[in-house]
């Protein structure tokens, strides 16, 4: 064998590994907002099905520093779909707020919490809540499983900037 064919044949088999690695991919960001007392946003990130109960948790952002989780009802829709059930912190779930800028989440389809999902219609949900601030929710509907490489997107007015979805076969 020849360096040149083992090299495609390599190739082949790392190419044929990754094809089943289905990946949803969010990208959300935290605009600048000019105000005299700024506060990181407390944000969630779930996904939700026809019924709009809570299909998936995939983030949970808030001040872990001390007791804040008294705050984390003023994540409101979150929190009545189910929120109120989620025994914080939770690892790979939970974590600090995150400061102005673009944040990119991935998730492997074959791993929890997507490899539960059911085939169906869901919509993501971004949340985000602001201590003297504002509450913002956008929402970007999107089919399971991942059949074909899509993507959507959905822009805050305030709380939150450009969202995106990207889903890769």
């Amino acid at each position: 064998m020849t360096f040149k064919s083992y090299a495609a044949s390599v190739l082949l088999a790392f190419g044929a590994g990754s094809a089943g690695a289905a990946e949803l991919t969010v990208n959300l960001e935290i605009p600048n907002i000019p105000v005299a007392e700024y506060h990181k946003p407390y944000v969630a990130v779930w996904i939700e099905g026809a019924d709009q109960a809570i299909a998936a948790n995939l983030a949970v952002w808030y001040q872990v520093r001390g007791d804040h989780t008294k705050w984390l009802p003023d994540l409101r829709q979150w929190w009545r779909r189910g929120g109120r059930d989620v025994k914080v912190p939770v690892d790979g779930l939970t974590g600090a707020t995150r400061p102005v800028g673009q944040h990119i989440l991935r998730f492997d389809a074959q791993q929890a919490p997507l490899a539960q999902l059911k085939p169906g219609q869901y919509a993501l949900v971004v949340e985000a809540v602001r201590e003297i601030g504002g509450r913002e929710a956008v929402r970007i509907p999107f089919d399971w499983p991942i059949k074909a490489a899509k993507s959507g997107s959905a822009k805050g007015t305030k709380e939150l900037g450009a969202v995106a979805l990207t889903l890769s076969p």
